[in-house]
């Protein structure tokens, strides 16, 4: 399922991109005074088991959490065989919910993880398209009810949507898109960018759900301009294995004077930028919902590797050291959680005077 390097076209955002060529390095991930008591994750495919990963860790961090074409938490166990087998297909066997809970229990007896109270007020968000022939729409379901067993209220906290016809990807609106056809995917097939062509603007659903607003509010002509900035990163100052060099921001014009919310998103496999350029992060449909509402969204990278060659994040445990026999990447102490942590740490700060 690797994408081939795709490059975007007929950009419509009026941004600043920094580039390599323009200076001998890029400039280091801002501090902006970010509101640190409004803070969501949205991620799919392997970005979606982070960014739960990320939620259940540090819940008293996030407001929010939205997860697209991913199962439940922690559903590999640090096992490569139980997430190619149990957590993509389920030809293992459906994960049970009841071990993973005694995971929890134990992660947090030793405070690896963030409280159940925490973690109850939590308001997510999960989609699941019914055609998704790369992780099982059974397990979107599984994750569904995890969620709900955590959440205070999951009737007023959890939205579960499944999708008729849409298989594995991140779904956009094709009328509105400037993606050609080779780089959009097909809405049921995939493929391609993983940008699914399937007239579905899943951002906007998902982030109107997150922060309870009015559907269709962060509705943006997609042939206008966006007021802010898009700015790449150096990610050197949060190395960790499995990151790649640079990142991606982007900054609403309203958000100059700080004080905005900040949105992580977690790209899927064979969708970061060594594999797809800058698609997922132009044309993802979260930065014309998010200058609409002023929010800042932080768009991490992923590297590709000999044990890692999609570029996916870590929800299995190749990224911890090699003699552990339990990784601890789906804990506070996982180093990618702990780089995702820091970033935004940095961006929360208070902002930098120039």
């Amino acid at each position: 399922m690797i994408s081939p390097l795709l490059p975007a076209a007929g950009l419509v955002l009026a941004v600043f991109v920094a580039s390599p060529a323009a200076a001998d390095r890029l400039p280091d991930l801002p501090r902006l005074g970010l509101e640190k008591t409004d803070t969501s994750v949205i991620g799919v495919s392997s970005g979606g088991y982070m960014a739960t990963q990320l939620a259940v860790a540090w819940p008293e961090r996030f407001q929010g959490l939205a997860v697209l074409g991913a199962g439940p938490w922690s559903c590999a166990q640090g096992s490569l065989g139980r997430a190619l087998g149990q957590c993509m297909t389920t030809r293992l066997g459906p994960p049970q919910l009841d071990e993973l809970e005694q995971r929890l229990a134990d992660y947090r007896e030793l405070e690896r993880v963030g409280s159940a109270e925490d973690l109850a007020g939590l308001r997510a968000f999960v989609w699941h398209g019914r055609e998704d022939k790369t992780v099982a729409p059974s397990l979107g379901s599984a994750l569904a009810e995890q969620l709900a067993n955590w959440l205070a209220d999951p009737e007023t906290q959890l939205s579960f949507l499944q999708s008729d016809n849409i298989g594995h990807g991140w779904p956009i609106e094709r009328e509105t898109t400037p993606l050609t056809a080779e780089e959009l995917g097909d809405c049921q097939q995939g493929g391609a960018t993983h940008m699914l062509a399937c007239d579905k603007d899943i951002a906007s659903e998902a982030m109107d759900w997150l922060h309870d607003t009015p559907p269709g509010t962060g509705t943006t002509n997609k042939a206008n301009k966006l007021a802010g900035d898009l700015l790449h990163f150096d990610q050197s100052d949060f190395a960790v294995k499995g990151l790649d060099a640079a990142g991606y921001l982007f900054v609403p014009a309203a958000c100059d004077a700080g004080g905005c919310g900040l949105t992580v998103a977690l790209h899927g496999c064979a969708m970061g930028a060594e594999q797809i350029g800058d698609t997922f992060v132009h044309h993802s449909g979260l930065n014309e919902w998010a200058a609409a509402h002023d929010r800042v969204v932080l768009y991490p990278q992923a590297e590709t590797s000999l044990g890692n060659p999609q570029g996916c994040w870590d929800w299995w445990g190749f990224a911890e050291s090699t003699w552990q026999l339990n990784p601890l990447h789906d804990t506070r102490e996982g180093t990618q959680i702990s780089a995702l942590i820091a970033m935004m740490d940095r961006l929360q700060e208070v902002r930098d005077s120039n």
